[in-house]
């Protein structure tokens, strides 16, 4: 694990499995039918037990689902967060959908309603680099940029503290890492 001050806010680094984490928040990468699916999203319904799906199937009841970029909140069920926060990546086709844009709005709006709900602590996995095959280098940069910008607004409500991304390989670890190591010695070098 490496850990790097952003503000006030420790932002880490690790390879490990998001359903066993401890803490407010964690992202599922969701489709937009919040059914459940594959990859972390199907390990974070698996083991977060039936009520996660009763409370997509109302979400889906009042607004069909959850479109790219978006994001919606439920409780954790079995899981040792206490909510989940489904957001919908973008498909990867080549970069000329706006891909770079949705995968964004899905880290800033994720962190929008953990501020609104008042949570400390979030825990995002890799959104979009499993089947959904966004290249991984740029969407550490994508996903490092939006949340360090968020940061940057020193929003008043902000009493996230730490954040978590939880990295399924050691190559996204790396460049997690790496990208948060140039950034720190950037902003190190303007003060």
């Amino acid at each position: 694990m490496k850990t790097f001050k952003i503000g006030r806010t420790s932002v880490s680094v690790f390879i490990g499995d998001i359903t066993t984490w401890t803490g407010d928040i964690i992202v599922n990468a969701a489709n937009s039918g919040l059914l459940g699916g594959k990859g972390v999203d199907g390990a974070i319904h698996s083991a977060g037990g039936p009520e996660i799906m009763e409370q997509c199937m109302e979400i889906r009841k009042q607004q069909g689902g959850c479109p790219p970029g978006n994001a919606v909140i439920t409780g954790a069920g079995r899981l040792p967060a206490q909510h989940i926060i489904h957001t919908v990546g973008p498909i990867w086709e080549g970069g000329g959908r706006r891909e770079e844009h949705t995968l964004a709005e899905c880290y800033r709006n994720s962190l929008l309603l953990a501020i609104e709900v008042g949570a400390r602590s979030i825990a995002f996995p890799n959104i979009s680099t499993g089947i959904y095959e966004y290249p991984k280098a740029p969407a550490c940069d994508v996903a490092l940029k939006a949340v360090t910008e968020l940061l940057e607004e020193d929003l008043p409500d902000n009493r996230l503290d730490r954040i978590d991304f939880v990295c399924f390989s050691p190559d996204n670890e790396e460049l997690y890492i790496h990208w948060l190591e140039q950034y720190t010695q950037e902003k190190e070098a303007q003060v």
